[in-house]
């Protein structure tokens, strides 16, 4: 395949994204919202084997990063991996993932969205939930509709709060233990990490489960192959913004919970408070609740932000590969002058405002809930789809040997759909995940099954 690329891809989008936006994207991709704010409850599980839980899913999430970036290297001007899955699956799973990934990335959007409500309502408690969540959706959706260098733009300032929160913390931690800082709970150490260290301190199980509440703290780390489609050299950018996923893993992830655990013994960290609260607290900043809330509103914020782009490509490309009387009707498959699926993302923005209202319905709330915890067990299918498409993709003529390859494929790929698995299973140990489980179950086998019998004929 060329690499001789021009300013618009095949599907005419504008290459509008820089490098540096692509890189920070990068690294904001691979940091939640729950670092900041279930880092405690995260700790408080299995104690400093949290860490390895944390390097050993980083490693399997990168691994499929690698895969996807294989894909999207050799064909750079598919702005969705899930091409790849119609192109080496079929139509079926193609249909099936295009779908469920969109509406995964919805709900997404209405937990975000509900998210930011609340982050606002620390400010402003008298502030109605569903006016905040209308007027961010609407600022968001209109950064999204100017031009993919605006969206690019934002999200790289809404990223740049998040890294410097971590580094802030980090710092932080390193300043308190040279300096023997004594905290309420003693003196701020390195000894509080490794002291009575047990691998499985709240047992086996607590450990297990560890890896479930880790792995959605990375969910959405293949939302950087997405944006790399959009830059001017997408072969320059998608290998450095993959190629850094491990470096930043350690630092952010590790890092962060390194630092936490040197302040405050991991024993004595509350659950419901955010260990980045407390820990600024701890160094005199009176105003660390208002600062660590910022933060993660902006983080909610950067998150929604995404999704909008996200869900408006995903529904450009289903109306492309699926047309239907519908999507035609509101043209979600035709771009604005400014080269973005304007009506595609418009369509997605109505659908995740509907979360404004859904608390006001009574028993619809509880219905919400449940649908976001079946969206999660999709999630997995979908990566796993992805990897197996990588494996048709290396069986295939159109495979490009000098391509950016996955190393080891023929072991490692097997290794991280073993890992997919193990994690889906974990989904059914928990109580408050087991019924979500049951839901995400029944729509992969009953979506799966109608989407091969709708293509079974053609």
């Amino acid at each position: 395949m060329s690499d001789k690329h021009s300013e618009k891809n095949q599907n005419k989008m504008e290459r509008g994204l820089q490098n540096r936006h692509v890189q920070i994207i990068a690294i904001a991709g691979t940091i939640g919202t729950g670092l900041f704010l279930g880092a405690g409850r995260s700790i408080s599980l299995t104690g400093p084997s949290i860490i390895l839980i944390y390097m050993l899913t980083g490693v399997f999430m990168y691994l499929m990063m690698r895969a996807i970036g294989e894909m999207l290297y050799y064909d750079p001007d598919q702005h969705t991996f899930i091409n790849f899955i119609t192109k080496y699956l079929g139509n079926g799973w193609g249909y099936f993932s295009g779908w469920s990934y969109w509406i995964s990335l919805i709900f997404i959007g209405m937990a975000e969205i509900t998210a930011v409500a609340q982050y606002v309502q620390f400010w402003f408690p008298t502030w109605p939930a569903w006016l905040i969540q209308i007027v961010f959706l609407a600022i968001l959706s209109m950064v999204n509709l100017i031009a993919v260098r605006v969206f690019g733009e934002v999200e790289f300032w809404f990223a740049m709060v998040k890294i410097v929160a971590i580094i802030a913390l980090i710092v932080t931690a390193i300043f308190m233990v040279l300096t023997g800082f004594k905290t309420p709970n003693g003196v701020a150490s390195l000894s509080n990490i490794s002291q009575n260290f047990q691998l499985f301190p709240n047992g086996f199980m607590s450990f297990v489960m560890g890896f479930q509440m880790v792995f959605f703290a990375y969910q959405a780390i293949e939302f950087i192959g997405i944006t790399t489609s959009e830059t001017a050299n997408p072969r320059q950018v998608l290998p450095k913004a993959i190629k850094e996923i491990p470096l930043r893993i350690v630092l952010f992830y590790g890092g962060s919970l390194l630092a936490i655990m040197a302040i405050i013994p991991w024993r004595d960290l509350a659950t419901t408070d955010s260990p980045f609260v407390i820990v600024f607290k701890l160094a005199g900043l009176k105003w660390a609740a208002a600062l660590i809330n910022f933060v993660v509103l902006t983080s909610a914020a950067s998150a929604l932000n995404s999704t909008l782009y996200s869900t408006g490509r995903h529904l450009y490309q289903i109306a492309h590969d699926s047309p239907n009387r519908f999507l035609n009707g509101i043209g979600a498959g035709k771009l604005s002058r400014q080269n973005v699926p304007k009506n595609a993302i418009l369509t997605s923005a109505v659908v995740i405002a509907f979360a404004a209202f859904i608390k006001v319905l009574p028993g619809v709330s509880d219905s919400f809930v449940l649908i976001t915890a079946s969206s999660s067990g999709v999630y997995i299918a979908i990566y796993a789809l992805t990897m197996i498409a990588h494996l048709k993709y290396r069986k295939s003529k159109e495979f490009m040997a000098d391509g950016y390859l996955m190393p080891a494929y023929k072991f490692l790929n097997p290794l991280t759909l073993l890992f997919f698995a193990f994690v889906f299973v974990t989904l059914f140990l928990q109580k408050s995940t087991v019924v979500g489980a049951i839901g995400s179950a029944i729509w992969i086998v009953g979506f799966g099954m109608y989407s091969q019998w709708k293509f079974k004929s053609k």
